[in-house]
C-alpha cells in the first residue's frame, strides 16, 4: 500500500505566456501548467486545461480516485469573468498492482476544463489540489494565472486539449442500449451488470455512485460469463447501495463512454435470477 507523504509542495503563481503559464514542478520529474485554446464558443464557453508532464512510473488519479488515491481538486475563486466550470476526464487506467484499486493517469497527461463565461473576456485564477505518485503519493498544490484572449487562437494548444477530449467519456446515444441492467447482487457481494451492446468492452468497465459514494472493485465476468461483477469494496452493506443512481463508464471500439442508472435488486447471479 502506498502511504501518502506528510508533504505540501506549493508551487507560487507565475505570470503566462501566450495561451499556457509557465511549468511548474510539484514532484521531482513531475511539472504542471496551465493551457487555453484562447477560443470563445457560442454560449459564452471556453476551454482550458490542466497539463501534467510526468513519466509513465509517475501516476496522479482520475475524479473517482479510488481506495488509496488523493482526489484532484479545482478552485476557481478568484477569477474575474468566469460562472462556472466542468472538468472533463479522460478515461482512466485501473490500477490493481498494489492490491487495492486506484483509477489513475501515467505519464503525460491533459484534464481539459469547460469554462463558462459571462463576457468577452476572462482573467482565470486556478489553485488546484492534486496526488503525484511514484515510490510514495504527494499531495501537491500549485496556483496559476491566465488570462484568456480571444483574438487569436492558439492551435497548438487547442490541438492538446482537442486530443484530452477525444478521450474523454461520451454519453451514449445510440438507440441500442449498452447497458441492458444494473444490480446489487447480495449472493456475490457486487455489482452485477448486464450488458445489452457487443460493443461495450465488459472488462472497461468503472462504476461509482459520486463524491463520498460507494466504491466498486475492477470488473470481472460471473461463472456462465454473462454479466460482469464488480465487487463493493469497503465492507459497505447492499441495502445502502440499492436504489442509489449509479455512473457506468465504459470503453468501446468507437472510444469512451458514460451512462447513469439506478442500482436495483440483482439476487444472485449463480441461479440467474
Amino acid at each position: 500500500m502506498r502511504i501518502p507523504a506528510v508533504l505540501l509542495v506549493l508551487a507560487s503563481t507565475l505570470p503566462a505566456t501566450a495561451a499556457e503559464t509557465p511549468w511548474q514542478e510539484v514532484a521531482p520529474g513531475a511539472r504542471v501548467r496551465l493551457i487555453s485554446a484562447d477560443v470563445l464558443k457560442p454560449g459564452g464557453t471556453s476551454m482550458v486545461a490542466l497539463e501534467i508532464d510526468m513519466p509513465m512510473t509517475t501516476n496522479t488519479y482520475w475524479r473517482v480516485p479510488g481506495e488509496t488515491g488523493i482526489p484532484t481538486q479545482f478552485d476557481f475563486t478568484g477569477s474575474a469573468g468566469v460562472t462556472g466550470y466542468e472538468v472533463l476526464w479522460p478515461f482512466p487506467v485501473l490500477e490493481t498492482q498494489t492490491g487495492y484499486v486506484d483509477f489513475v493517469y501515467r505519464g503525460p497527461t491533459v484534464l481539459p476544463v469547460e469554462l463558462k463565461l459571462d463576457g468577452a473576456a476572462a482573467d482565470v485564477k486556478l489553485q488546484v489540489t492534486m496526488g503525484v505518485c511514484s515510490d510514495i503519493c504527494v499531495p501537491v498544490m500549485a496556483t496559476f494565472a491566465l488570462p484568456l484572449d480571444f483574438t487569436a487562437p492558439d492551435r497548438a494548444e487547442g490541438l492538446r486539449i482537442a486530443q484530452a477530449l477525444a478521450l474523454t467519456p461520451m454519453p451514449w446515444d445510440d438507440p441500442r442500449d449498452p447497458i441492458a441492467s444494473v444490480g446489487f447482487d447480495h449472493d456475490a457481494g457486487a455489482l452485477a451488470v448486464r450488458l445489452g451492446d457487443p460493443r461495450v468492452d465488459p472488462l472497461s468497465l468503472i462504476a461509482d455512485t459520486g463524491a463520498g459514494g460507494q466504491l466498486f472493485g475492477a470488473p470481472q465476468k460471473s461463472p456462465d460469463g454473462k454479466i460482469v461483477l464488480l465487487p463493493l469494496l469497503g465492507g459497505e452493506s447492499g441495502r445502502d447501495v440499492e436504489g442509489k443512481p449509479v455512473r457506468l463508464t465504459f470503453m468501446t471500439e468507437m472510444g469512451p463512454f458514460s451512462v447513469e442508472r439506478r442500482i436495483a435488486s440483482a439476487g444472485s447471479t449463480a441461479t440467474d435470477d
